[in-house]
């Protein structure tokens, strides 16, 4: 399952996964790395101190490449973006946000630089600022999101770019994957089947929450502020949607949300926490190991499309 994505960033299957806040730390990244991907640790808006320790420890689990996903509107972004420097880190994911001040200094220290994108405008300004790849996400995804569907983004910024594409939202099992490539996609990002995993921190209410998820549970608050969010259905989806209805203000919306990633993800209060997950929760069923879970994709996948041409 070799692509431009394996080669660029020296792994051995073209997975990612997802750079989550709060669930996306040192164990995940490390596990995921050791099984061919490529594991990511969440900056979220943590002080670059916190980001540090994680990349030292993720250093003691493995000595295969995993990176950073760095959120630009975080205070301490510019501390993040040195420290990856300063510890040798290879490659950055980067949302929210446009990581243009930081290219020089990244491309000086060879890291691999790789925005995610949810329009062909945007991507095509990253190509431009001297990305190295993208992560084109659709809709479907979970936490943050934009409004176009993977569908429809992937193939649009495959043909508006000239550098390798990766996939993201709603992609579960091998048959997302296979699509994906078929879209033009040169590998895959995965955040809510990762969520699941043995290695994952996260409270096992949450994890449970997944695997019982049905089709109609994904919910998007937050659009009425133009900052919309895909979490799984609860009280305070409710209580959210129904102020939103209701015409409230972004800080009386904000208050509703304050903390409630952390909630969810460290508490296991999936009544009133932010249950973030994308469209593809359905599809999980099971609690797999980071091995268990790439092997078990590749697997699929080339049973789809092995032979295809779609490799190299």
């Amino acid at each position: 399952m070799k692509t431009e994505i394996t080669k660029l960033l020296g792994i051995e299957y073209p997975i990612i996964q997802g750079g989550m806040a709060w669930v996306a730390e040192y164990h995940l990244a490390a596990a995921v790395s050791n099984a061919g991907g490529l594991g990511l640790i969440g900056a979220a808006s943590a002080p670059a101190k916190w980001v540090r320790e994680q990349i030292q420890e993720a250093k003691k689990l493995t000595d295969k490449p995993f990176g950073v996903n760095i959120m630009l509107m975080s205070p301490y972004a510019d501390d993040v973006a040195k420290v990856v420097v300063e510890e040798g880190v290879k490659v950055v994911t980067t949302g929210a946000g446009s990581p243009e001040k930081y290219m020089k200094m990244w491309k000086e220290a060879g890291v691999k630089v790789i925005p995610v994108v949810a329009s062909v405008a945007l991507a095509k300004r990253m190509e431009r600022c001297g990305a190295d790849a993208l992560v084109a996400e659709g809709t479907e995804a979970g936490g943050h999101i934009g409004e176009n569907t993977t569908m429809v983004l992937v193939p649009q910024v495959v043909d508006a770019v000239s550098i390798p594409v990766i996939a993201a939202g709603g992609i579960a099992d091998g048959r997302g994957v296979a699509a994906a490539f078929m879209l033009g996609a040169r590998g895959v990002q995965l955040g809510t089947h990762f969520v699941v995993t043995k290695e994952s921190i996260v409270h096992e209410n949450y994890k449970d929450r997944i695997i019982k998820a049905k089709d109609i549970d994904s919910r998007v608050t937050g659009r009425t502020a133009g900052h919309p969010v895909r979490a799984l259905r609860n009280e305070m989806t409710k209580k959210y949607l129904e102020l939103e209805n209701k015409g409230a203000g972004f800080e009386e919306l904000e208050q509703l949300t304050l903390g409630g990633l952390r909630k969810a993800v460290v508490e296991g209060d999936v009544k009133n926490g932010s249950v973030m997950a994308g469209q593809s929760a359905a599809m999980v069923k099971e609690k797999l190991s980071c091995k268990e879970l790439i092997e078990k994709l590749v697997r699929e996948t080339d049973t789809l499309i092995k032979g295809v041409g779609l490799y190299e």
